[in-house]
């Protein structure tokens, strides 16, 4: 699949109050845009966290018709057994890679960044994160499964982040990303990195969407891996 080659709009940001020692990269959601994501970091801000939410690229995307809209890769289906765009989550993996490294370059440590995102981005900050070489403070998973499961272990072999901290969230009447979906990920996850790192929350009767209850544990776990310093 060509096209996301992040040829989107630059990145909503949300400052550090003070100086940056400390980085969340969020991703949003199938045909959404950053800056609602960057809003509700702004709620929950740490005074020394810059919050950097991207843009995806527009592209086409077979679930919905073949319909452009803003999308980290394309999405074929959702169920377990859907054909995947493996080159397509393997190039916005690289995009994201590219971030990071741009955040490592402004002076904040990848051990003091974190990588997060909702559903089809969070299935991207997943595979990015247990495919990179560089070592990251924690990993936010919202409303989300895993991407080239069946590749997955041997991809993620060569990790810096196999002892990595995983917030996983979702909600528990989720229609388009059923719980059983976060459940079998949460399961598959302890199978590649330390199992006792790997914190799944579910949420009564919540949607493919978010809560209050949910940005507060977001904001605990921040506050957590990334202490000011």
């Amino acid at each position: 699949m060509c096209g996301n080659n992040m040829s989107a709009p630059l990145p909503a940001i949300v400052p550090a109050a003070r100086k940056a020692t400390a980085a969340v990269i969020f991703l949003h959601g199938l045909g959404d845009t950053g800056h609602g994501w960057a809003e509700a970091m702004a709620s929950i801000r740490s005074p020394h966290v810059k919050y950097i939410c991207p843009h995806a690229p527009i592209m086409p995307v077979s679930l919905n018709m073949n319909m452009a809209m803003p999308s980290w890769f394309d999405i074929i289906g959702l169920s377990p057994d859907a054909q995947e765009d493996d080159a397509g989550i393997k190039q916005a993996a690289e995009n994201i890679k590219a971030l990071i490294d741009q955040e490592v370059k402004n002076g904040i440590p990848s051990n003091r960044i974190i990588l997060g995102g909702f559903s089809q981005a969070r299935a991207l900050s997943l595979y990015t994160a247990l495919t990179s070489s560089q070592k990251l403070a924690g990993i936010v998973a919202l409303s989300c499964w895993l991407p080239l499961r069946t590749s997955f272990p041997q991809a993620a072999a060569n990790s810096a982040n196999k002892d990595v901290s995983v917030l996983q969230c979702h909600g528990e009447s989720d229609p388009l990303v059923p719980l059983m979906f976060g459940a079998m990920t949460s399961e598959k996850l302890k199978t590649v990195i330390n199992p006792a790192n790997v914190s799944f929350k579910s949420y009564p009767g919540l949607a493919h969407s978010s809560c209050n209850q949910e940005m507060t544990d977001i904001k605990q776990f921040i506050e957590k891996q990334l202490p000011p310093c």
